[in-house]
């Protein structure tokens, strides 16, 4: 039995499975995906303390190498299944069992699709979800990049230095994200914004050839050639597994106080999954901070 497991390997988990392995406890971090989560596909980072400036890939590798020195176990499994009542919480990946004093969930979120016709069809065939990941394969060719946000306008710079076109689909008809960001994009004479409308159909046949693009204003259709399509309209919980056990908000988010504490002692939430107004990689590894500092609190009293 472990004293803590954590589901999740994001900077929350991540700084957890740190706080929890220094006060003595054994530690278990269980991530179905990519160590670092979401900030592993962040091209640059500039707004966590004391760090001027690292890739996300860099920031991830250097968490996971950090928790690794510490003794702390790290595992690409996924949990298929909890039971988190009782003093023995019980993690199940497929078949396995595993048990553990306390849980810490910190599984983060995922990102959201467009939902519309041949999106799953041409996924990895000309839509993508990553700019940065994907960018340079579309180099010297036209793309539309769907979102309104921090992210999307960051993703339209980025691929406005390699495509020859950036068409900006939004569906309304102003932006979330940041003025400078925004002001910026215009500036560029490759990028070409389309407001009020949403992509109705994506369309090829090996590749991608381009999309249609419905106007909700006017409701008129327009035909766009593109090879690819970048999709950055956020992100949503995947937090299923657990409804039946804790509580969730109206949006799909574990409700929990200040300290991370879910209604069933020693199961603890932390990060983006999390109900909160900040999302951003020092919130999470703060989250996971004072995660890990009450998970520490809870065994400690069991040993008593």
């Amino acid at each position: 039995m472990k004293d803590v497991i954590i589901i999740g390997g994001g900077p929350a988990g991540f700084s957890a499975a740190i706080y929890a392995v220094r006060a003595g406890l054994n530690v278990l971090i269980l991530e179905k995906a990519m160590w670092g989560g979401q900030a592993v596909n962040t091209p640059e980072i500039e707004n966590y303390p004391g760090i001027l400036k690292v890739s996300g890939a860099e920031f991830s590798i250097q968490l996971y190498n950090q928790v690794s020195s510490l003794g702390v176990e790290v595992d690409n499994r996924e949990v298929t299944k909890v039971e988190l009542e009782g003093p023995v919480k019980k993690i199940y990946t497929g078949e396995e069992l595993l048990t553990a004093k306390s849980v810490i969930i910190a599984n983060g979120v995922s990102r959201r699709t467009l939902g519309c016709d041949g999106e799953k069809e041409y996924e990895g065939r000309g839509v993508s979800y990553c700019a940065t990941c994907d960018g340079a394969f579309f180099r010297e060719k036209d793309v539309a990049l769907v979102g309104g946000g921090n992210t999307a306008m960051e993703d339209a710079l980025f691929l406005s230095n390699l495509c020859r076109k950036v068409y900006v689909i939004h569906r309304r008809n102003n932006f979330r994200a940041d003025k400078i960001s925004i002001e910026e994009l215009q500036k560029r004479t490759n990028v070409e914004f389309i407001l009020d409308s949403v992509v109705e159909e994506i369309y090829g046949e090996t590749l991608v050839k381009g999309i249609l693009v419905y106007n909700r204003v006017n409701q008129e259709k327009r035909k766009i050639d593109v090879q690819g399509i970048f999709v950055a309209i956020g992100y949503k919980p995947d937090n299923r597994m657990f409804e039946q056990q804790l509580e969730l908000d109206q949006d799909g988010y574990f409700i929990t106080d200040e300290n991370c504490h879910t209604r069933i002692p020693g199961v603890y939430v932390a990060g983006d999954c999390r109900s909160k107004k900040l999302r951003q990689i020092v919130t999470a590894a703060a989250d996971g901070a004072v995660a890990g500092f009450e998970a520490a609190n809870y065994c400690n009293t069991m040993k008593e």
